[in-house]
């Protein structure tokens, strides 16, 4: 029985219970315009943020922003003596990109808030966004790929300074009409533990 302080949201709940990426490669156009975008934006960054510091920013990419970014990957990839694998795996979802945003993790300086807490803010941030965006009628999808970890990649690409990190790269635009199967679930008995005893 739900708490007699909140009512029940039986819509939002079976959402949560079906709730599953595309993805991003299957998705085609439209994507959402400016108006669209700024509502979705606006509801993912109702976000648990610890002592408002905002340790986040986001960066929307869209056309040729793709293009940049795989040739940056595929340049870094070369660079660091990568194979054709890992040249197809680093351009591969900006070149199959049509919107994106970009969860950057930008921790500021505090007494109060741990490190730990301002990252999972931006992590929640993500997941917020793949919520916002699929509530609205978009598919989303959380990506992130090895040059989102490449210090070097992250710095030409997104100006990242040293005390930040890609949280997540959130591609939003069509999905496909038909839904490829989806994966196993958790197995609550082998993961949940019930009490301290």
């Amino acid at each position: 029985m739900p708490s007699p302080n909140l009512a029940a949201n039986p819509a939002a709940f079976a959402y949560l219970e079906t709730r599953r990426s595309a993805p991003a490669k299957l998705f085609t156009d439209p994507v959402p315009d400016a108006a669209e975008l700024d509502r979705i934006l606006t509801a993912a960054l109702r976000v648990p943020d610890h002592g408002k510091l905002e340790p986040w920013r986001l960066i929307v990419l869209q056309g040729q922003d793709f293009s940049r970014l795989a040739d940056l990957a595929e340049a870094r990839a070369r660079d660091l003596g990568g194979d054709a694998e890992k040249i197809a795996k680093g351009r591969g979802q900006y070149d199959l990109g049509r919107l994106a945003v970009v969860v950057i993790s930008s921790p500021k300086a505090s007494d109060k808030i741990p490190l730990t807490e301002q990252v999972l803010s931006s992590g929640a941030l993500c997941m917020n966004l793949v919520h916002a965006a699929t509530a609205a009628g978009w598919g989303a999808s959380w990506l992130t790929g090895w040059p989102a970890h490449d210090p070097v990649f992250r710095a030409h690409a997104f100006a990242c300074t040293e005390a930040e990190t890609v949280a997540g790269i959130v591609h939003i635009a069509t999905p496909p009409a038909t839904l490829p199967p989806d994966r196993p679930r958790p197995d609550l008995a082998r993961i949940v533990q019930r009490g301290l005893s």
